[in-house]
């Protein structure tokens, strides 16, 4: 069974600014990497649909909401919904179509038409609280996937493993209150935004793993082999979500851990193995941080022929 790639080119028109770290050329990399692999037509690349804002406020408050739609320049400005959190004309459309891809490919995966998926799309989410945007995020994208799953499935048991390198603070409000949500984050510390303390337990749904500047490959799969892996299988997930952040890769430019693409093959690996013996397989990853284009695009690469079956 195929992997889909959800994006759409309404994410190239989220613009940031010259000068911003989260800018269209990611998302150009990805796809041109992804598209010059010879993955012998394992892959499906389907256009995301636009999101609605019933799927919004499934996560989101309206205030919130009407705060970003209000916001929205009508000229080619920029605008700013908090200091990190720049914002074009074309930002709504792509936060539209970020929203869509991960609601459409939980409906592809849950109804079989997929094994997983991989949402290359921005802008990523998973800083975004129900009631504001920061940290680059405007509405959270992976919280509102989950919930759409729960929601038109009755799904009672959703994991979502968030390997970005900084803490899915937006996430984790999303979701401390709910025990069939287990949310698993590994991030730097001390980093942006300052969450993710292992005494952040929620409901005991949540497992925050902070790590040192400087973590490297073999520490942080001992790591996660000691924490992760147990937790997953603990929790029996009906669907895993991962947030795929790939900005703890050695050469990413906004902070200090040491992985490299073979450790985010790894990771993949170990989600799609847990996720055979949980869920038939059904991972669906969503596109977070990763700010050194090779070495994002090397990673998402990677992490995607562990759910093919690829090896290097």
């Amino acid at each position: 069974m195929k992997t889909a790639i959800f994006s759409h080119p309404d994410c190239l028109q989220h613009e940031t600014g010259s000068m911003h770290p989260e800018s269209p050329a990611r998302l150009a990399a990805i796809m041109d990497a992804l598209k010059s692999c010879d993955f012998s037509g394992k892959l499906d690349f389907v256009n995301a649909p636009v999101g609605t804002r019933d799927q919004i406020l499934l996560v989101h408050t309206p205030d919130h909401l009407g705060f970003v739609e209000s916001s929205i320049p009508a000229d080619e400005s920029l605008a700013y919904l908090d200091a990190d959190t720049v914002i074009s004309k074309g930002s709504f459309p792509a936060a539209l179509r970020a929203v869509g891809a991960g609601c459409q490919a939980v409906d592809d995966v849950m109804q079989g038409k997929y094994k997983s998926a991989f949402c290359a799309v921005r802008p990523p989410g998973h800083h975004a609280t129900p009631s504001r945007a920061m940290g680059f995020c405007i509405f959270n994208n992976i919280a509102i996937a989950a919930r759409h799953a729960m929601q038109k499935y009755n799904l009672q048991r959703v994991a979502i493993v968030d390997f970005d390198v900084h803490h899915g603070n937006g996430t984790q409000d999303a979701f401390a209150r709910d025990a069939s949500v287990l949310y698993i984050s590994t991030h730097q510390w001390p980093h942006y935004p300052g969450t993710g303390q292992p005494n952040e337990k929620g409901v005991g749904n949540l497992i925050n793993i902070p790590l040192p500047a400087g973590t490297a490959g073999k520490a942080y799969r001992n790591i996660f082999s000691e924490n992760v892996i147990p937790a997953l299988k603990n929790f029996k997930p009906q669907l895993i979500l991962a947030s795929a952040g790939f900005d703890a890769h050695r050469d990413d430019p906004l902070a200090s851990i040491k992985l490299t693409k073979e450790d985010y093959q790894w990771i993949g690996n170990q989600l799609s193995s847990i996720a055979n013996e949980c869920c038939g397989g059904k991972v669906i990853s969503m596109l977070e941080g990763g700010y050194n284009l090779p070495a994002l695009a090397e990673s998402t690469v990677s992490y995607l022929r562990a759910f093919l079956g690829i090896a290097y």
